[in-house]
Protein backbone atom coordinates (compact mmCIF):
# COMPACT_ATOMS: atom_id res chain seq x y z
CA UNK A 1 0.00 0.00 0.00
CA UNK A 2 0.96 3.64 -0.42
CA UNK A 3 0.39 5.21 2.99
CA UNK A 4 0.56 8.96 3.41
CA UNK A 5 1.55 10.58 6.70
CA UNK A 6 -0.01 13.81 7.93
CA UNK A 7 1.61 15.53 10.90
CA UNK A 8 2.71 18.86 12.35
CA UNK A 9 6.49 18.98 12.70
CA UNK A 10 7.44 20.92 15.82
CA UNK A 11 10.66 22.34 14.36
CA UNK A 12 8.73 23.95 11.48
CA UNK A 13 6.57 25.94 13.88
CA UNK A 14 9.47 26.91 16.14
CA UNK A 15 11.21 28.35 13.07
CA UNK A 16 8.06 30.37 12.37
CA UNK A 17 8.34 31.99 15.79
CA UNK A 18 5.96 29.93 17.94
CA UNK A 19 7.06 29.47 21.55
CA UNK A 20 7.94 26.05 22.95
CA UNK A 21 4.59 25.96 24.78
CA UNK A 22 2.64 26.95 21.66
CA UNK A 23 4.34 24.14 19.73
CA UNK A 24 4.23 21.61 22.57
CA UNK A 25 1.59 19.38 20.97
CA UNK A 26 3.44 19.01 17.69
CA UNK A 27 5.64 16.08 16.76
CA UNK A 28 9.39 15.67 16.60
CA UNK A 29 11.30 14.04 13.78
CA UNK A 30 11.87 11.10 16.14
CA UNK A 31 8.13 10.36 16.18
CA UNK A 32 7.58 10.74 12.46
CA UNK A 33 10.63 8.66 11.55
CA UNK A 34 9.66 6.02 14.12
CA UNK A 35 6.18 5.54 12.68
CA UNK A 36 7.50 5.62 9.11
CA UNK A 37 10.07 2.93 9.90
CA UNK A 38 7.47 0.56 11.33
CA UNK A 39 5.13 0.98 8.36
CA UNK A 40 7.94 0.48 5.85
CA UNK A 41 9.15 -2.62 7.67
CA UNK A 42 5.69 -4.06 7.07
CA UNK A 43 6.28 -3.68 3.32
CA UNK A 44 4.29 -0.51 2.65
CA UNK A 45 5.49 2.67 0.96
CA UNK A 46 5.31 5.82 3.09
CA UNK A 47 4.74 9.24 1.56
CA UNK A 48 5.36 12.10 4.00
CA UNK A 49 2.66 14.71 3.38
CA UNK A 50 3.08 17.02 6.38
CA UNK A 51 0.59 19.52 7.78
CA UNK A 52 -2.82 20.63 6.54
CA UNK A 53 -1.39 23.23 4.16
CA UNK A 54 0.75 20.58 2.50
CA UNK A 55 -2.23 18.22 2.37
CA UNK A 56 -4.38 20.83 0.62
CA UNK A 57 -1.65 21.44 -1.97
CA UNK A 58 -1.13 17.74 -2.58
CA UNK A 59 -4.85 17.04 -2.94
CA UNK A 60 -5.24 19.97 -5.33
CA UNK A 61 -2.36 18.57 -7.39
CA UNK A 62 -4.18 15.26 -7.72
CA UNK A 63 -2.14 13.17 -5.27
CA UNK A 64 -3.93 10.26 -3.60
CA UNK A 65 -3.03 7.48 -1.14
CA UNK A 66 -4.45 4.09 -0.24
CA UNK A 67 -4.76 5.41 3.30
CA UNK A 68 -3.25 8.07 5.55
CA UNK A 69 -1.62 7.62 8.94
CA UNK A 70 -2.82 10.85 10.51
CA UNK A 71 -1.22 12.42 13.60
CA UNK A 72 -1.81 16.08 12.61
CA UNK A 73 -2.91 18.18 15.59
CA UNK A 74 -3.77 21.35 13.66
CA UNK A 75 -2.89 24.92 14.56
CA UNK A 76 -5.97 27.14 14.56
CA UNK A 77 -9.41 26.94 16.17
CA UNK A 78 -11.25 24.68 18.58
CA UNK A 79 -11.86 22.21 15.74
CA UNK A 80 -8.23 22.01 14.66
CA UNK A 81 -7.85 18.26 15.21
CA UNK A 82 -10.86 17.66 12.96
CA UNK A 83 -9.54 19.56 9.96
CA UNK A 84 -7.31 16.88 8.38
CA UNK A 85 -9.85 14.07 8.90
CA UNK A 86 -12.57 16.24 7.37
CA UNK A 87 -10.46 16.87 4.26
CA UNK A 88 -9.65 13.19 3.90
CA UNK A 89 -13.34 12.32 4.25
CA UNK A 90 -14.17 14.82 1.50
CA UNK A 91 -11.75 13.01 -0.83
CA UNK A 92 -12.83 9.52 0.36
CA UNK A 93 -9.35 8.68 1.59
CA UNK A 94 -9.34 6.41 4.66
CA UNK A 95 -7.12 7.19 7.63
CA UNK A 96 -6.12 6.12 11.11
CA UNK A 97 -7.87 7.30 14.26
CA UNK A 98 -11.23 8.96 14.74
CA UNK A 99 -13.20 11.13 12.35
CA UNK A 100 -13.83 14.89 12.41
CA UNK A 101 -17.06 14.74 14.41
CA UNK A 102 -15.34 12.96 17.30
CA UNK A 103 -12.15 15.04 17.10
CA UNK A 104 -14.14 18.29 17.22
CA UNK A 105 -16.08 17.09 20.25
CA UNK A 106 -13.25 15.74 22.36
CA UNK A 107 -10.91 18.70 22.00
CA UNK A 108 -13.53 20.73 23.90
CA UNK A 109 -13.39 19.28 27.42
CA UNK A 110 -16.63 20.91 28.56
CA UNK A 111 -18.71 19.50 25.72
CA UNK A 112 -17.02 16.12 26.10
CA UNK A 113 -18.02 16.08 29.78
CA UNK A 114 -21.61 16.90 28.84
CA UNK A 115 -21.78 14.09 26.28
CA UNK A 116 -19.95 11.63 28.56
CA UNK A 117 -22.43 12.33 31.36
CA UNK A 118 -25.37 11.84 29.00
CA UNK A 119 -23.90 8.41 28.18
CA UNK A 120 -23.63 7.45 31.84
CA UNK A 121 -19.91 8.14 32.29
CA UNK A 122 -19.21 9.90 35.63
CA UNK A 123 -17.22 13.14 35.53
CA UNK A 124 -16.36 15.80 38.08
CA UNK A 125 -18.96 18.54 38.52
CA UNK A 126 -17.97 21.39 36.23
CA UNK A 127 -18.82 24.63 34.50
CA UNK A 128 -17.37 26.47 31.52
CA UNK A 129 -16.27 30.10 31.87
CA UNK A 130 -16.35 32.12 28.65
CA UNK A 131 -15.94 35.52 30.33
CA UNK A 132 -15.15 36.69 33.84
CA UNK A 133 -18.77 37.68 34.46
CA UNK A 134 -19.67 33.96 34.30
CA UNK A 135 -17.85 33.48 37.61
CA UNK A 136 -20.65 35.29 39.44
CA UNK A 137 -22.90 32.30 38.82
CA UNK A 138 -20.42 29.60 39.89
CA UNK A 139 -21.79 27.68 42.86
CA UNK A 140 -19.39 24.72 42.91
CA UNK A 141 -17.71 24.18 46.29
CA UNK A 142 -14.00 24.83 46.65
CA UNK A 143 -11.38 23.60 46.01
CA UNK A 144 -11.77 23.86 42.24
CA UNK A 145 -9.50 23.20 39.28
CA UNK A 146 -9.21 25.52 36.26
CA UNK A 147 -7.69 24.80 32.85
CA UNK A 148 -8.14 25.81 29.20
CA UNK A 149 -11.10 24.03 27.67
CA UNK A 150 -9.36 22.93 24.46
CA UNK A 151 -5.63 22.34 24.95
CA UNK A 152 -3.50 19.22 25.08
CA UNK A 153 -0.10 18.34 26.55
CA UNK A 154 -1.30 19.90 29.85
CA UNK A 155 -0.91 23.38 28.37
CA UNK A 156 -2.27 26.00 30.75
CA UNK A 157 -2.19 23.62 33.72
CA UNK A 158 0.15 24.65 36.53
CA UNK A 159 0.42 24.45 40.31
CA UNK A 160 -1.89 27.51 40.35
CA UNK A 161 -4.70 25.62 38.61
CA UNK A 162 -5.86 24.27 41.97
CA UNK A 163 -7.79 27.19 43.50
CA UNK A 164 -9.21 27.42 47.00
CA UNK A 165 -11.21 30.65 47.00
CA UNK A 166 -13.12 33.00 44.70
CA UNK A 167 -10.31 35.54 44.43
CA UNK A 168 -7.81 32.94 43.25
CA UNK A 169 -10.34 31.50 40.80
CA UNK A 170 -10.96 34.91 39.25
CA UNK A 171 -7.24 35.60 38.95
CA UNK A 172 -6.43 32.26 37.31
CA UNK A 173 -9.42 32.43 34.94
CA UNK A 174 -8.46 35.95 33.87
CA UNK A 175 -4.94 34.77 33.06
CA UNK A 176 -6.12 31.71 31.12
CA UNK A 177 -8.75 33.62 29.14
CA UNK A 178 -6.14 36.18 28.11
CA UNK A 179 -3.35 33.72 27.38
CA UNK A 180 -5.27 31.06 25.46
CA UNK A 181 -8.21 33.05 24.06
CA UNK A 182 -10.66 30.24 24.72
CA UNK A 183 -13.07 29.29 27.52
CA UNK A 184 -11.86 27.87 30.82
CA UNK A 185 -13.09 24.60 32.29
CA UNK A 186 -13.68 24.88 36.03
CA UNK A 187 -14.38 21.63 37.82
CA UNK A 188 -14.53 20.14 41.29
CA UNK A 189 -11.02 19.14 42.27
CA UNK A 190 -10.48 15.38 42.44
CA UNK A 191 -7.88 14.74 45.17
CA UNK A 192 -7.28 11.03 44.59
CA UNK A 193 -4.95 8.92 42.46
CA UNK A 194 -4.58 9.70 38.75
CA UNK A 195 -4.53 7.03 36.07
CA UNK A 196 -3.91 7.02 32.34
CA UNK A 197 -5.69 4.17 30.56
CA UNK A 198 -4.45 3.09 27.14
CA UNK A 199 -7.09 1.90 24.67
CA UNK A 200 -6.73 -0.03 21.42
CA UNK A 201 -9.30 -0.89 18.77
CA UNK A 202 -12.79 0.28 17.86
CA UNK A 203 -16.32 -0.57 18.95
CA UNK A 204 -16.75 -4.05 20.41
CA UNK A 205 -13.20 -4.84 19.28
CA UNK A 206 -11.69 -2.20 21.58
CA UNK A 207 -9.78 -3.20 24.69
CA UNK A 208 -7.65 -1.81 27.49
CA UNK A 209 -3.94 -1.87 26.65
CA UNK A 210 -2.89 -1.13 30.22
CA UNK A 211 -3.20 1.34 33.08
CA UNK A 212 -0.46 3.51 34.50
CA UNK A 213 -0.57 5.62 37.62
CA UNK A 214 0.94 9.09 37.26
CA UNK A 215 2.68 10.29 40.44
CA UNK A 216 4.65 13.46 41.08
CA UNK A 217 8.19 12.94 42.38
CA UNK A 218 11.02 15.30 43.32
CA UNK A 219 10.04 18.86 42.41
CA UNK A 220 6.96 17.69 40.51
CA UNK A 221 3.58 19.37 41.07
CA UNK A 222 1.50 17.01 43.21
CA UNK A 223 -1.87 18.64 42.48
CA UNK A 224 -2.12 17.45 38.87
CA UNK A 225 -0.28 16.33 35.73
CA UNK A 226 0.86 19.88 34.95
CA UNK A 227 2.61 21.27 31.90
CA UNK A 228 5.90 21.47 33.80
CA UNK A 229 5.54 17.88 34.96
CA UNK A 230 4.88 16.68 31.43
CA UNK A 231 7.76 18.63 29.88
CA UNK A 232 10.29 17.51 32.51
CA UNK A 233 8.76 14.09 33.01
CA UNK A 234 12.01 12.20 33.65
CA UNK A 235 12.63 14.20 36.83
CA UNK A 236 9.16 15.26 37.97
CA UNK A 237 6.92 12.26 37.27
CA UNK A 238 6.90 8.51 37.92
CA UNK A 239 4.79 6.17 35.80
CA UNK A 240 3.85 2.81 37.26
CA UNK A 241 1.91 0.06 35.54
CA UNK A 242 -0.87 -0.86 37.98
CA UNK A 243 -3.61 -3.46 38.17
CA UNK A 244 -5.06 -3.11 41.67
CA UNK A 245 -8.79 -2.73 42.30
CA UNK A 246 -8.81 1.07 41.87
CA UNK A 247 -6.85 0.84 38.63
CA UNK A 248 -9.21 -1.79 37.25
CA UNK A 249 -12.15 0.44 38.15
CA UNK A 250 -10.51 3.22 36.15
CA UNK A 251 -9.97 0.79 33.27
CA UNK A 252 -13.63 -0.23 33.19
CA UNK A 253 -14.76 3.39 33.22
CA UNK A 254 -12.32 4.26 30.42
CA UNK A 255 -13.36 1.36 28.20
CA UNK A 256 -17.03 2.21 28.67
CA UNK A 257 -16.32 5.84 27.77
CA UNK A 258 -14.20 4.86 24.74
CA UNK A 259 -16.96 2.69 23.32
CA UNK A 260 -19.78 5.07 24.21
CA UNK A 261 -18.07 8.03 22.54
CA UNK A 262 -17.17 5.96 19.45
CA UNK A 263 -13.40 6.46 19.49
CA UNK A 264 -11.35 4.53 16.93
CA UNK A 265 -8.06 2.61 16.74
CA UNK A 266 -6.07 3.87 19.74
CA UNK A 267 -5.88 6.58 22.36
CA UNK A 268 -5.93 7.19 26.06
CA UNK A 269 -8.36 8.29 28.72
CA UNK A 270 -7.32 10.02 31.93
CA UNK A 271 -9.18 9.09 35.10
CA UNK A 272 -8.85 10.47 38.62
CA UNK A 273 -10.35 9.35 41.91
CA UNK A 274 -12.64 11.70 43.79
CA UNK A 275 -12.76 12.31 47.52
CA UNK A 276 -15.16 9.36 47.75
CA UNK A 277 -12.61 7.05 46.10
CA UNK A 278 -14.76 6.58 42.99
CA UNK A 279 -13.21 7.09 39.52
CA UNK A 280 -14.16 10.08 37.37
CA UNK A 281 -13.52 10.68 33.68
CA UNK A 282 -11.10 13.60 33.17
CA UNK A 283 -10.54 13.64 29.42
CA UNK A 284 -10.04 11.50 26.35
CA UNK A 285 -7.28 11.83 23.78
CA UNK A 286 -8.36 10.07 20.56
CA UNK A 287 -5.23 11.35 18.76
CA UNK A 288 -2.54 10.17 21.19
CA UNK A 289 1.06 11.29 21.20
CA UNK A 290 3.27 8.59 19.69
CA UNK A 291 6.76 9.76 20.59
CA UNK A 292 8.51 6.44 21.30
CA UNK A 293 10.32 7.89 24.31
CA UNK A 294 8.07 10.44 26.03
CA UNK A 295 4.40 10.02 25.05
CA UNK A 296 2.07 8.45 27.59
CA UNK A 297 0.65 5.67 25.40
CA UNK A 298 4.09 4.38 24.27
CA UNK A 299 5.34 4.65 27.88
CA UNK A 300 2.37 2.58 29.07
CA UNK A 301 2.92 0.08 26.28
CA UNK A 302 6.66 -0.16 27.01
CA UNK A 303 6.09 -0.73 30.74
CA UNK A 304 4.01 -3.74 29.74
CA UNK A 305 7.08 -5.23 28.04
CA UNK A 306 5.93 -4.60 24.48
CA UNK A 307 7.76 -2.98 21.58
CA UNK A 308 7.00 0.34 19.92
CA UNK A 309 6.79 -1.48 16.57
CA UNK A 310 4.02 -3.67 17.96
CA UNK A 311 2.04 -0.61 19.09
CA UNK A 312 2.13 1.03 15.65
CA UNK A 313 1.24 -2.29 14.05
CA UNK A 314 -1.80 -2.59 16.36
CA UNK A 315 -3.00 0.88 15.32
CA UNK A 316 -2.50 0.16 11.64
CA UNK A 317 -4.19 -3.25 11.96
CA UNK A 318 -7.22 -1.66 13.63
CA UNK A 319 -7.60 0.98 10.91
CA UNK A 320 -7.13 -1.50 8.07
CA UNK A 321 -9.67 -3.83 9.65
CA UNK A 322 -12.27 -1.06 9.80
CA UNK A 323 -11.60 -0.03 6.23
CA UNK A 324 -11.83 -3.61 4.93
CA UNK A 325 -15.06 -4.25 6.81
CA UNK A 326 -16.61 -1.04 5.51
CA UNK A 327 -15.61 -1.77 1.92
CA UNK A 328 -17.05 -5.27 2.18
CA UNK A 329 -20.30 -3.74 3.42
CA UNK A 330 -20.31 -1.32 0.48
CA UNK A 331 -19.55 1.82 2.49
CA UNK A 332 -17.38 4.54 0.93
CA UNK A 333 -13.93 4.23 2.49
CA UNK A 334 -13.62 7.86 3.52
CA UNK A 335 -16.92 7.76 5.35
CA UNK A 336 -15.96 4.38 6.78
CA UNK A 337 -13.47 5.94 9.15
CA UNK A 338 -16.37 7.55 10.95
CA UNK A 339 -18.79 4.63 10.98
CA UNK A 340 -16.72 1.48 10.67
CA UNK A 341 -16.58 0.87 14.42
CA UNK A 342 -20.19 -0.12 14.17
CA UNK A 343 -19.67 -1.98 10.89
CA UNK A 344 -16.71 -3.94 12.26
CA UNK A 345 -18.57 -4.76 15.45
Amino acid sequence: MIIGMTYDLKDDYLKQGLSCEQAAEFDSEVTIAGIQGVIENLGHTVDRIGNISALVSRLAAGHRWDMVFNIAEGLHGLGREAQVPALLDAWSIPYTFSGPELMALTLHKGRTNAVARSLGVPTADYTVITRLADLDAVSLPFPLFAKPVAEGTSKGISDRSLVRDAAALREVCAELLAAFRQPVLVETYLPGREFTVGLLGSGDHSRVAGVIEVRAVGQGDASAYTYENKQDWTRRVAYELVDDEAAMGAARLALNAWRALGCLDAGRIDVRLGADGAPRFIEVNPLPGLNPESSDLPILWRLGGRSYDALIQEILHSALGRISAAETAGVATGIATGVAAGVAA
